[in-house]
């Protein structure tokens, strides 16, 4: 897990150095570093599961499954050999993400969700209406929990989305279409600005959430008696019963995101 984590951590260091490096200057009147606001991390760490998840959901779970393999909420389970639906290996990231010393939040809601608990209530359900209209980020500080909050949309990417939601035995909308806003992630941090720092160590909680959970479907995988197992190595879905390796996977995020995260990071200098 250390050599696979390795190979990730300099998603964003790799951005900075890419440009020349963008130093921790300090301010020659207040002498406070300079800093991104809370708004700049919650987007850029927003975009960079975007990229993560469509990735996922296209090229692992709606590829994947055309080869035969399976995803399932109960894909933990010793009797179910599958791996994580695309909301699942959201709260995996999530889950580990809370297991880390980095104040960062994340979870999945709607109005519609198939998990009751996940249904957005009060403040959260009015700004929702909001971006089912425009599709636009809603940035809010909760008052109750004390912490800074940003909901961005969640759209039915691919198909994989639309079938499962519909077609769920818990669903509470079965007419779901591409494109929709299904619901939306929300991020939330408890300081309103964060420095270069700050801003590197939330990237890599999440980046690290996603190597959690991914290993933990490969070694699900390994742990398979009765389904045929796929290839782990470079190669993808697309090519047949093959599922990239965490470096491969991670890799290819990298290389999606990077730009979009250096932009806000020399942006905001």
């Amino acid at each position: 897990m250390k050599i696979i984590y390795k190979t990730i951590l300099p998603l964003t260091c790799f951005i900075l150095v890419s440009c020349g490096g963008v130093p921790e200057e300090k301010s020659e009147t207040t002498g406070i570093e300079n800093a991104f606001s809370v708004e700049d991390v919650l987007e850029m760490v927003a975009k960079e599961n975007d990229v993560t998840r469509t990735l996922y959901t296209k090229a692992i779970v709606g590829k994947g499954k055309k080869q035969g393999m399976k995803f399932d909420e109960d894909w933990r389970k010793d009797d179910v050999e599958a791996g994580p639906l695309p909301a699942l290996f959201l709260r995996g990231v999530a889950t580990s993400i809370r297991k880390n010393p980095v104040p960062l939040g994340l979870y999945l809601g709607s109005d519609f969700p198939v998990n009751a608990a996940n249904k957005f209530e009060g403040k959260q359900a009015d700004l929702f209406k909001q971006i089912k209209k425009d599709q636009k980020p809603q940035f809010f500080y909760d008052e109750e929990q004390k912490l800074h909050t940003a909901m961005f949309a969640d759209l039915a990417s691919a198909g994989a989305c639309v079938s499962c939601h519909n077609e769920h035995p818990q669903t509470t909308k079965s007419d779901w279409k591409l494109g929709d806003v299904m619901g939306a992630t929300t991020w939330q941090y408890p300081k309103d600005s964060l420095t270069y720092k700050e801003t590197i160590a939330v990237l890599n909680s999440y980046a690290k959430g996603t190597v959690d959970i991914y290993m933990e479907y490969l070694d699900e995988i390994k742990a398979f008696k009765e389904s045929e197992k796929p290839e782990i190595g470079k190669k993808w879905p697309a090519e047949g019963n093959y599922l990239p390796t965490a470096e491969v996977f991670l890799d290819s995020v990298k290389k999606l995101a990077s730009y979009e995260t250096m932009k806000h990071l020399v942006a905001t200098k």
